[in-house]
């Protein structure tokens, strides 16, 4: 026992081979006889491959080589495996130094991947990339490859001491773009047929072997952010014209959008500010309206401030999508593409009834409503809205009740703030009261005189009433 352990020993320390008879199988293996040694061979190093026939190898001479010894326990880790690598490699050594970067070889598909193919050239595997394979691109080596096929390929790369072989199809034939690609010339339009759709854009083949990428930002002046597959198909004959091309990353950038018609530039030949036109509501927005231009390809936005002159944003509640609405085009910003429309402008600003009016100024204005601030009144021919505050509406608290006033009631008050430019403006009845006491004392007599104010103010009213009607 003690000579078959130093035997083994031996052959573990100088990695030689021994041999050997699998008698019987184990949890995770077989048991091994050498010379009356019995040693553990793992299922995994039994062949280089699942062996289904396990059984015509049980009893039958073997050649191992010894992989672990532990001699306090006396356990010995066995490989057939091992062996057979080191005839494989022996053989591929043969097979590789015939062989030089290069040559053409005839091979045969082993196996497909997405991203390659291991051909067997003569019992050795060599690796053929994706991207060696078509000078084109292609989504899957199994698009022009299929397994059993036999084909000829180019020997790119042999690594000796890895004995790795790296193939390619496509240096076969001459690189296209060494051909082809100074026929094309930056900023002229070429045909083109749309090959592949992305999220991030198209791409079209110009010629077999040359492919560009219209990126999603050179698809179309105004539909900024669409799936391009919304734009342009798959086999779609279109114009593109060419914007770059990189030879040495072989990349070529195109654009679509560019041999259309750029609507920008149509629209700042048909349209001007001030201009009136029509369109549909497209969407509804917390700040405004995006509206369609009739017969244009663009958007313009109304805030909701030049809905009404009022300038609510509950003034957006009255539109619906799709709505038919005209509007005044206030604004065009060649420079970042914005169109800004406007509804109130279609009429005259109702502010400008004040134009010629200044504070202290007595109007007439015609009861709207009532409400627990005061009373809404209406001036001009353009029904402007003013609130006159509760506080405002007569000089004695107790006649201060909006329920005095009937909608429809003409109503006398003096103007007692105006800012023209913010569009601000105060009414008072209350003021136009006191300033009258003031004039009719002054006229008629000191509150010293005993004249009671009523009775002097009274003839007077009835008299400037009469001359109302």
């Amino acid at each position: 026992t003690c000579k078959i352990l130093e035997k083994m020993e031996k052959a573990f320390e100088n990695k030689e081979e021994v041999k050997g008879i699998i008698i019987s199988k184990c949890k995770g293996g077989f048991v091994v006889n050498v010379d009356s040694c019995l040693c553990f061979l793992p299922a995994s190093q039994l062949d280089l491959r699942p062996i289904k026939n396990v059984d015509s190898l049980m009893r039958v001479p073997q050649t191992f080589e010894c992989v672990k010894l532990d001699k306090k326990r006396g356990n010995i880790v066995l490989s057939r495996r091992a062996v057979i690598e080191k005839i494989r490699n022996k053989d591929k050594n043969k097979i590789i130094s015939k062989l030089k970067e290069g040559d053409i070889v005839q091979g045969i598909v082993k196996n497909l991947t997405d991203w390659g193919v291991f051909i067997d050239l003569n019992g050795v595997d060599a690796l053929l990339h994706i991207t060696d394979i078509s000078w084109s691109r292609i989504n899957k080596p199994s698009e022009l490859l299929s397994l059993g096929q036999s084909i000829k390929v180019k020997i790119t790369k042999i690594e000796p001491v890895k004995l790795k072989i790296s193939v390619s199809i496509k240096h076969l034939t001459e690189d296209p773009y060494t051909k082809i690609i100074n026929k094309y010339e930056i900023g002229k339009k070429y045909p083109a047929t749309v090959t592949k759709v992305q999220d991030y854009g198209c791409f079209a083949k110009l010629e077999d072997g040359l492919e560009g990428l219209i990126h999603q930002s050179e698809l179309s002046w105004t539909k900024k952010n669409i799936h391009p597959g919304k734009i342009l198909s798959t086999s779609q004959k279109i114009e593109v014209i060419l914007l770059e091309k990189d030879i040495e990353k072989r990349r070529l950038s195109l654009s679509y959008k560019n041999t259309l018609v750029n609507p920008w530039d149509k629209f700042n030949k048909d349209f001007k500010v001030g201009d009136r036109s029509e369109g549909s509501i497209k969407n509804i927005t917390d700040y405004g309206l995006f509206i369609s231009i009739k017969n244009t390809e663009l958007d313009g936005l109304c805030h909701y401030k030049d809905l009404n002159w009022s300038e609510k944003e509950s003034e957006l509640e009255k539109y619906k999508k799709n709505q038919i609405i005209k509007f005044k085009i206030l604004e065009i910003n060649r420079q970042e593409e914005k169109v800004r429309l406007g509804i109130k402008q279609l009429e005259d600003d109702p502010f400008d009834y004040f134009a010629n009016k200044n504070v202290s100024d007595v109007i007439t204005a015609i009861v709207q409503g009532t409400s627990q601030n005061g009373i809404y009144v209406n001036v001009g021919k353009k029904n402007l809205s003013i609130l006159i505050k509760k506080n405002q509406l007569a000089k004695e608290v107790e006649n201060q009740r909006q329920s005095r006033f009937v909608k429809g009631d003409h109503v006398d008050a003096l103007i007692t703030e105006l800012d023209k430019e913010k569009r601000k403006v105060s009414l008072s009845i209350k003021a136009l009261e006191e300033k009258m006491t003031k004039e009719a004392v002054k006229k008629y007599g000191s509150k010293d005189s005993g004249g009671v104010l009523g009775e002097i103010l009274g003839p007077l009213l009835v008299k400037k009433n009469k001359k109302k009607k």
